[in-house]
């Protein structure tokens, strides 16, 4: 039985969330925070469908991959259904469909694979030399201080209590118009411990991975998510999973923009250990348009 949503730490509240109900073979149920988001996080929907889909593959195949497309805004108020098709069990892979429904419609779909693991060739790219993130101003600094004179949009969200602690290198794009290259780098953790069960680790990573990716492609136009004049969402996410990591230090989540046209921004994402290991790459687009009628 899950305990009172407001008994619960932000990080408790994620891993309860994680805690999908079964309903049926292949079939779940997840819950969404009640907050005052007018629709459902894309990272929870992530992590809840890797969490169903995981429950639908055998306990020595871990994901390597997902590719997911966000159809409708999730209704926070009513409860998430997840179908989970079987595709295929191979010899070395499993892959699995997963569908969330809303209202008798799908909101996401999402393909996951798996893998038996195996040794094999092994290199990477290294990870950029940036401040270390205790040579960064913490949250509370971060909100007294640097965001005191940003946005109301900007300090309510700096406001909520997080399941994902950041700590960005810079914010000049919270206080200034300036167009500025198209690329940043967070330092991330989550705010409490994350049990040692591997695919656990991997949903409360695909969660954290739809955070910030959209910013950095408005870099480039001197605006942020928090502009009131546009219109932002996630279309599709696509994940690479490349060596596990216990979520138990700081995250670099280093990303670029490559390109933005025809209403939608497209960012790279990869997230490095502390060491510098090449944890998981992440590609997302997103919907970046003027509002109809500004």
């Amino acid at each position: 039985m899950s305990r009172p949503e407001n008994s619960l730490s932000p990080m408790e509240q994620l891993l309860d969330l994680l805690d999908l109900e079964k309903i049926e073979e292949n079939l779940y149920r997840g819950q969404s925070p009640q907050t005052d988001w007018q629709r459902v996080f894309g990272g929870q929907v992530i992590a809840q469908a890797l969490m169903a889909a995981q429950r639908c593959v055998d306990p020595d195949r871990f994901v390597h991959s997902l590719h997911a497309y966000f159809m409708r805004p999730g209704d926070p108020s009513v409860p998430i259904l997840y179908q989970v098709e079987r595709i295929r069990d191979g010899a070395g892979f499993t892959t699995r469909r997963t569908v969330a429904i809303q209202h008798g419609k799908p909101i996401f779909a999402m393909s996951a694979s798996f893998q038996l693991e195996e040794p094999g060739f092994d290199h990477q790219v290294e990870i950029p030399a940036v401040p270390q993130p205790e040579e960064l101003m913490d949250e509370e600094r971060i909100k007294s201080e640097f965001l005191a004179h940003a946005s109301e949009p900007i300090r309510r969200y700096w406001a909520r209590r997080r399941a994902i602690e950041f700590r960005p290198t810079a914010f000049t794009h919270y206080v200034s118009s300036e167009k500025l290259p198209p690329r940043q780098d967070v330092w991330v953790r989550t705010t409490g411990p994350v049990p040692a069960d591997r695919k656990l680790q991997a949903a409360v990573l695909a969660y954290l991975s739809d955070m910030t990716l959209l910013d950095t492609s408005l870099y480039a136009h001197g605006t942020s998510i928090f502009d009131q004049t546009l219109q932002v969402a996630s279309l599709d996410h696509a994940m690479w999973f490349h060596r596990p990591f216990p979520l138990d230090d700081w995250l670099l989540y280093t990303q670029d923009s490559p390109s933005a046209s025809g209403a939608r921004g497209m960012t790279r994402g990869s997230l490095f250990s502390r060491s510098g290991l090449l944890v998981a790459s992440v590609a997302q687009e997103g919907l970046i348009r003027k509002k109809a009628n500004e």
